[in-house]
């Protein structure tokens, strides 16, 4: 055995050389550890405690590829917590992983989170193939789609090849039906050629409940909290500065070995920490000092039901200092407004004054009594910077909690889903897509999973039957555990080529174009936006950056609306109507240009926008 350090303290299966590794775990519910090589030669190695509950060894004659077990006091025979790759899934042996990769990408900076246009997707549903590298023969199609940011759903191995990503139970390890380590590294290595940057969904406010042996390894739980997915993350009990470091390599591990750009952390609000320095600020602080070490821009994205506005503010204002966090206020609002359903949180919104406020503020919930949660909700964001929020009509909670599934594209007509497309992508924030919205994909996004427990898989139906008790869906509500579920979720790539597909896809397109060459659209200011609500369904949004500014008409209701359009004694011309024939409308009823002498009115007809420029060149 070769004598080596615990190769500066990184946990897991660590090369040092060309012929020896580091293993280093955290243990403290077992008296012993010993190293289970599992080669055609197996053979046992004895580790060595160290302070802390941490045992150590570094043997000599393993190479990458190697597969390996960790033997609890002579008895339980467990994976790596810190697994770099589960080849035969959750309960079998780990495997050493050389980080050995030809990166490209010597010149990326990373992305700015001020003009990022983030796309959301799943690896087992975004291709056929359901692999990370058969998502880069699709990525110059959202190059020129206008996205700068792709937004994997979690990938750390889960039970089985089907899953959303939310029942991880390794971390640090690839899900195997998706590819080897380097299959990521090289998505990532094709994305940062185009330009586009990678965000990786993480979970740290739980871990699966099957494959999970954490418990026979420490107390990574602790039973003071519970969240609506089994034991909280003991953060802030006895112990928790192992665990602490547990999460937090786990961040640094994605962002130096897999140079992902972001992290969004989910569901932040289940996170339960009483600290004086609380797990979400040094993860934040310590990011910061990884990305000044990298020299590229590294963001931290919450998702956070609480909306809680100091949790955006900087770290010496006692926030938490995210880069930004997902705001459901927005999307609640436009689906309320244009499907008229009043389920579940959905009772909470539905008037174009929730939206006239999410887009002037961000949260509509800023204090007042919200009907559905029968108390009072959230926090002003009245001062909250723009590029803190971002905004959409989908994701994968809002469509794949439905019982059935279904997209905006299957609950609301065609020159709907160009308004709904206009709000988000001209609004004032940073916009997300979820995979297959840009072109009005009708495959379903279902909950899916494949355990192996059939008592697990009996809760998991029991709890999806039960989620939707306050939503009073009557269609019966697909098997979660069913190979059907998860293949109708797939997308067909290529309907975005035919009939209103393609119409929609080109719409998008356009519609990200303006966003990225009018500096008014591109201006995240505040201070630049205004907002008017026009009874009964109207808005009128108006954005400047300097001289240039741009003001946009909505009708979000099933009849006309008129509109009086204040013209400052400069001409404004059209620069997009959502029903030009060019987008797939009726008929445009604007004028192409409108002038002095006077303010002008006319009617905007039912579910459509129009989008204005001045043109100060052209006093009148």
């Amino acid at each position: 055995m070769n004598s080596c350090s615990p190769s500066e303290g990184v946990l897991g299966a660590n090369l040092t050389g060309r012929d020896s590794c580091s293993f280093l775990v955290w243990a403290p519910n077992a008296r012993s550890v010993q190293l289970q090589i599992e080669s055609a030669c197996k053979r046992q190695i004895q580790m060595n405690p160290m302070q802390n509950g941490y045992f150590h060894c570094c043997p000599s004659s393993i190479p990458a590829g190697t597969r390996y077990l960790y033997v609890l006091d002579g008895q339980k025979r467990r994976p790596d917590p810190a697994s770099k790759y589960q080849p035969q899934g959750i309960h079998g042996p780990s495997q050493v992983c050389s980080h050995a990769f030809d990166w490209m990408d010597s010149a990326w900076c990373g992305i700015s989170i001020e003009t990022a246009v983030f796309y959301e997707l799943h690896v087992g549903t975004f291709t056929s193939e359901g692999t990370f590298d058969a998502i880069i023969s699709r990525l110059a199609s959202l190059k020129t789609l206008g996205i700068t940011l792709i937004e994997l759903m979690p990938v750390a191995q889960f039970p089985g090849e089907r899953n959303w990503g939310y029942d991880g139970v390794f971390p640090y390890a690839v899900q195997n039906s998706y590819g080897e380590p380097d299959a990521l590294k090289r998505l990532v290595n094709a994305c940062h050629s185009l330009g586009i940057g990678v965000a990786l969904d993480v979970a740290y406010n739980h871990l699966g409940p099957e494959g999970n042996y954490f418990h026979d390894f420490g107390p990574y739980f602790t039973d003071r909290y519970k969240t609506p997915w089994g034991d909280a993350i003991n953060f802030d009990g006895a112990q928790s500065d192992e665990v602490r470091r547990f999460f937090l390599q786990n961040a640094f591990y994605w962002i130096r070995e897999f140079h992902v750009d972001a992290l969004r952390l989910d569901a932040v609000h289940a996170i339960v920490d009483v600290s004086a320095k609380r797990f979400l600020e040094e993860l934040t602080e310590r990011v910061r000092d990884v990305s000044l070490q990298l020299g590229r821009k590294i963001h931290i994205i919450a998702e956070n039901d609480r909306n809680d506005a100091r949790s955006l503010k900087p770290l010496e204002l006692g926030g938490f200092a995210f880069d930004s966090q997902w705001n459901d206020d927005f999307h609640h609002s436009i689906h309320a407004l244009v499907t008229g359903e009043r389920q579940g949180y959905y009772q909470d919104f539905g008037s174009i004054h929730h939206l006239a406020k999410a887009c002037r503020e961000g949260f509509v919930y800023s204090g007042q009594y919200s009907l559905f949660r029968r108390r009072c909700h959230g926090s002003s964001s009245a001062e909250t910077p723009n590029q803190q929020f971002v905004v959409f009509s989908q994701n994968h909670d809002q469509v794949g909690n439905r019982a059935q599934g279904e997209r905006l594209s299957q609950l609301v007509d065609f020159e709907t889903q160009k308004l709904i497309a206009g709000i988000v992508l001209l609004s004032p924030y940073v916009p997300l897509l979820f995979m297959g919205e840009e072109y009005g994909e009708l495959a379903p996004f279902q909950y899916f999973v494949s355990h192996e427990d059939p008592e697990l898989l009996e809760k998991v139906r029991e709890g999806r039957r039960g989620e939707f008790g306050d939503f009073e869906w009557s269609r019966a509500i697909p098997d979660p555990a069913a190979v059907e579920t998860f293949s109708r979720s797939k997308l067909h790539w290529d309907m975005r080529d035919t009939g209103q597909h393609r119409v929609l896809l080109s719409f998008y397109t356009e519609l990200l174009r303006l966003r990225r060459t009018l500096p008014e659209l591109s201006n995240l200011s505040k201070a630049d936006t205004d907002v008017t609500e026009v009874d009964p369904e109207g808005l009128i949004i108006r954005r400047t950056h300097g001289a240039d500014c741009a003001t946009m008409l909505f009708n979000f209701g099933q009849a006309p609306v008129r509109f009086s359009m204040p013209l400052d004694g400069f001409r404004w011309q059209k620069q997009l109507d959502s029903r030009d024939e060019k987008w797939g409308g009726p008929g445009s009823s604007a004028p192409q240009f409108i002038g002095p002498p006077s303010d002008i009115t006319f009617e905007l007809q039912k579910r459509s926008f129009v989008l204005f420029r001045l043109d100060r060149g052209k006093a009148l």
